[in-house]
């Protein structure tokens, strides 16, 4: 309930006279869970996160009945193009929009949202949200199509944070500072010729590869592409030539063994995806990574760890433990 989709569940579906339907415990156990939820209560619409479904991929393809669907949401971070187009043809049935979203709880709104009224590109967020003055800057303020830039807003909305409780400072540097009278989301997003939206990963997550920059979402999508590989986040090191080159850390799906032979083949994966100028320098295998309790990664945690700097507050982070391993996995 603390994050938005709490209260925008409770208030939308009561306003609309729907029934909202809660469930209790983990999504994945029995392995099919969600699926029979859906079936036993006639869901229509479903609420999902990327990560969720990657997690429910190694379980099989759903075996319940999921004709009751008639929309499915997802929002929270950005897809990787194989999971995202899993959820559409085994659940969705290649028939039920996924209407993807981003905003967040300080927007009080989103953002960016499909439209179910114009085609859906895979993984794309489809349009600027209703009333939303939506942009792409570049590192000197001046809009980009067709590349990665800093998602902004440039007017303000309803929905809007107007502060920190007691931390002013703290909300103009992270939202109004770097481009002035602009509320700078500190998400890396781009536009493409058709113009649909798409995100790239927290702006604060980029790597810079040789003076290129690149959003962790891609390198990860690339890496994720791998029959192997369940999840993954790639982080940016320090390097002397580069300025900064890609570890990936890989968790494997169930029943599948981690060998210098898969890590081969997951770094020709991405760089046959990405480019040679996108090799990773590294391909690491963990159990899992460190998320939050809204199940999204947290990469700043994991480059912390592997570059033996303090990681901060982790008091959001649901498997702390977790970065014990990767400190490990990097010896």
């Amino acid at each position: 309930m603390g994050w938005i989709m709490g209260p925008w569940t409770v208030v939308g579906g009561g306003a609309c006279g729907a029934t909202v339907v809660y469930a209790e415990g983990a999504p994945d156990f029995p392995p099919d869970r969600l699926w029979q939820l859906v079936e036993s209560e006639r869901v229509t619409m479903l609420g999902v996160s990327p990560t969720l479904v990657r997690a429910l991929i190694p379980n099989g393809d759903p075996t319940a009945d999921l004709s009751s669907l008639k929309t499915i949401c997802t929002t929270g971070e950005p897809w990787n193009r194989d999971p995202y187009l899993w959820l559409f043809e085994q659940v969705g049935g290649g028939r039920v929009p996924i209407v993807n979203e981003s905003g967040g709880t300080e927007v009080g709104a989103c953002f960016l949202a499909t439209c179910v009224t114009e085609p859906v590109k895979p993984v794309a967020l489809g349009f600027p949200a209703l009333g939303q003055d939506m942009d792409v800057f570049d590192s000197e303020g001046k809009p980009v199509r067709g590349e990665v830039g800093e998602l902004v807003c440039k007017r303000p909305w309803p929905g809007m944070t107007r502060g920190i409780w007691r931390d002013d400072e703290r909300y103009l540097e992270t939202y109004w500072r770097r481009f002035s009278g602009v509320w700078t989301h500190g998400d890396w997003a781009s536009v493409d010729t058709d113009g649909y939206w798409f995100l790239h990963g927290r702006s604060d997550d980029t790597l810079n590869i040789a003076g290129k920059r690149i959003g962790p979402a891609e390198l990860e999508s690339a890496a994720v592409a791998h029959q192997a590989v369940a999840e993954a986040a790639a982080i940016g090191v320090p390097h002397d030539v580069k300025g900064e080159v890609a570890w990936i850390f890989c968790v494997l799906r169930p029943g599948e063994e981690a060998t210098p032979a898969y890590a081969l083949e997951i770094s020709q994966t991405v760089t046959d995806e990405l480019g040679k100028a996108f090799k990773p320098d590294r391909i690491l295998f963990v159990s899992a990574l460190p998320k939050t309790r809204s199940a999204k990664i947290v990469r700043r945690a994991v480059r912390a760890r592997v570059l033996g700097k303090d990681p901060g507050d982790l008091s959001a982070l649901e498997n702390p433990d977790v970065l014990d391993e990767i400190a490990r996995a990097v010896v």
